[in-house]
């Protein structure tokens, strides 16, 4: 997979990628999303307020994670597969419950959250992103999103860190 242009390169969309909100809709994380053109949850949603302010950003795809229980939550299935300028795009909450090969199906894209640690990794010419936690605080693990660059060619993820006040 060749390098993607630059963030403000004219002719990509950007997508919001976020996980493991548990409720919580951070205002700082918000102003990250105001740009973006899709926005995808990765599960632990938390409540149903969360995808509402979400969708006034941008259309939002989401999937249900291990925590998102009761009548909310049973509709947003458990993955996603979908394409975005010819590049599919898989979206599951934990991916060590991944049923295929991503390689093999050409999926370009697994993004799966759970674990709340930010991360991009290229396996076998697939890009795996956890965009980590927007929620409470984990641990020592940062409150991070990601945005996925998408070009007719080209993905490529960029984590960003959320720096809270203090």
């Amino acid at each position: 997979m060749e390098a993607a242009n630059s963030p403000d390169a004219p002719d990509q969309t950007v997508i919001g990628v976020v996980s493991d909100t548990h409720g919580l809709l951070r205002p700082e994380a918000l102003k990250h999303l105001s740009d973006v053109e899709r926005i995808i949850h990765a599960g632990d949603i938390g409540s149903p307020n969360v995808l509402e302010k979400l969708q006034t950003l941008a259309p939002v795809s989401a999937v249900r994670g291990n925590n998102d229980k009761g009548s909310w939550a049973e509709a947003i299935p458990e993955s996603l597969l979908f394409e975005i300028r010819g590049h599919s795009i898989h979206v599951l909450h934990e991916l060590a419950k991944i049923d295929m090969s991503p390689s093999a199906a050409g999926v370009a894209v697994v993004i799966s959250g759970h674990s709340h640690k930010p991360e991009v990794e290229e396996r076998d010419g697939v890009l795996f992103l956890n965009p980590g936690s927007l929620g409470p605080r984990r641990f020592r693990l940062p409150i991070a999103l990601a945005k996925l660059y998408i070009t007719d060619t080209a993905v490529r993820a960029e984590i960003i860190e959320i720096r809270l006040p203090h």
